[in-house]
């Protein structure tokens, strides 16, 4: 197995091609036989970036839960936040998210399966999500979680699975997911690319490679689907299955795999980027939304974008957008966050100037320091916590607002999950659609800070180097 072969993007054109209209029309038969109300774990607000017209509720509660139950659209997604969470809290959500599900499955005896909707570049509490949602699980109901699906695809940000080897597209290469920056997370990095590897590397050896079921690219434009749910049926003892996809398509054939296996009673949890969830819950593609869509009441205020991820992309993306005379740009200094009394007096000019700024007209870009904070080695808890107090206080901008901008954009999923729960005080949102591939726009619910404002979750891992800059052009009306 060789983790480190990269590949050009022309080896896509060698893979067979399939019939896509066959395909789709299985696909609807097969959805049409799964009575299972879908529930999309989201560990940040970005996973809803394929999807439109579902419900994201951003919190577990009962009620929130026997709502999304109860609504006819086969999905719902719950905003765990996880990714800005220590593994102690992650535990303790988990625990209660999947006690509410089994109290409500019972209640209006509804079956149900769980996807843990992780990031397309691996990072995220895992295995420790699933394996808490499985045990909490089983030791709560007779049902027994045979094993978990692997299937990090995401087409949009070009993560691509080929011959088991997890792939992120730069440019008109494909680089093994391990050799990225993203492997490098100081929180939730990682060194092997293979995904049986990855697993057995995050598992610290409890599932092995080995022990893998691997679904080949070559099984899958094959259209070996009795094949595949065959071997999905032998799966138990919750060892992984791992999904090679580099198109829609490749999710689509094995979700038809998938049911079958599913209608013979085994139950699977999901470990996925965004592709699965959109496949499996009937998605139709939807052209990607104007600004006439998007901006339903002009205020005559500017507009608020808020950037606190710091991968690389985001940063290129930054100075992108620092080309626009339109904009005015704001720099929290995060530095400060280790002398509290310097850092609230830092939180208070940027709302000062923001305020004005916007109120007068202006469009505002508030960023967060691009240097991370490096508090040395095995200090990563620590950091975590820092980064929380550095999210509360861009998530203040927001609260302590006092004008409405004419629109707001988040960039970063744990930075547009806390602008989301936090600043904007957002219970349940409908997702509208897309403004680019893979850039999600929630319309927010009654209950927020702005009713009906359209708010732009952007990755921070998502997006050309000029997408920041044009969604901004979009929102301002500066369409060239």
């Amino acid at each position: 197995m060789n983790g480190n072969l990269r590949l050009p993007i022309e080896f896509l054109e060698t893979l067979p091609n399939v019939n896509g209209q066959d395909v789709d029309i299985q696909l609807k038969e097969a959805l049409s036989n799964l009575d299972k109300k879908i529930i999309v774990l989201d560990d940040d607000p970005t996973g809803v970036q394929t999807v439109h017209g579902v419900s994201v509720f951003t919190d577990w509660t009962v009620e929130s839960i026997e709502h999304g139950f109860n609504e006819k659209e086969p999905m719902f997604f719950i905003l765990t936040n996880s990714r800005g969470f220590t593994a102690e809290e992650t535990e303790k959500a988990h625990q209660e998210i999947a006690k509410n599900i089994l109290s409500v499955s019972t209640k209006l005896n509804q079956d149900f399966i769980i996807i843990s909707r992780g990031d397309s570049t691996l990072r995220g509490h895992y295995p420790l999500e699933t394996n808490v949602l499985k045990e909490t699980i089983e030791s709560n109901s007779e049902m027994k979680m045979d094993g978990e699906v692997i299937l990090p695809f995401f087409k949009e940000g070009g993560r691509l699975t080929i011959n088991n080897i997890h792939y992120v597209q730069y440019g008109q290469e494909l680089v093994p997911a391990g050799e990225t920056e993203f492997a490098k997370d100081r929180t939730f990095g990682y060194s092997k690319s293979n995904l049986g590897e990855w697993i057995e590397e995050k598992s610290n050896g409890e599932y092995t490679a080995e022990n893998t079921l691997y679904i080949s690219l070559e099984q899958l434009r094959s259209l070996n689907i009795e094949e595949i749910a065959e071997q999905l049926v032998q799966v138990k003892d919750f060892n992984k299955v791992v999904v090679n996809a580099v198109d829609e398509a490749d999710v689509k054939i094995f979700t038809i795999a998938l049911v079958q296996a599913m209608n013979q009673g085994k139950n699977f949890l999901f470990r996925s980027a965004a592709a699965l969830p959109k496949v499996i819950g009937g998605v139709t593609d939807k052209a990607l939304l104007t600004r006439k869509e998007l901006v339903r009441e002009e205020t005559g205020n500017g507009g608020l974008i808020i950037i606190g991820s710091h991968v690389k992309k985001t940063t290129e993306q930054l100075e992108e957008l620092k080309k626009l005379s339109d904009v005015e740009f704001i720099e929290l200094n995060t530095h400060l966050v280790l002398y509290p009394e310097q850092f609230q007096k830092e939180c208070d000019r940027v709302i000062e100037m923001a305020e004005s700024l916007i109120r007068s007209g202006r469009t505002v870009a508030v960023y967060t320091s691009r240097k991370r904070l490096d508090l040395g080695e095995n200090k990563k808890e620590e950091e975590l916590k820092l980064s929380v107090t550095i999210s509360n206080a861009v998530t203040s901008i927001v609260t302590r607002l006092q004008v409405k901008p004419n629109f707001l954009i988040a960039k970063g999923g744990i930075t547009s999950s806390d602008v989301g729960t936090k600043g904007l005080k957002v219970k349940r949102a409908t997702v509208a659609g897309q403004i680019r591939p893979g850039i999600p726009v929630w319309t927010l619910g009654d209950e927020s800070k702005y009713p009906d404002m359209a708010y732009v979750i952007f990755p921070g891992n998502v997006g050309t180097k000029t997408d920041l800059k044009e969604v901004t052009q979009i929102l301002s009306n500066q369409q060239k």
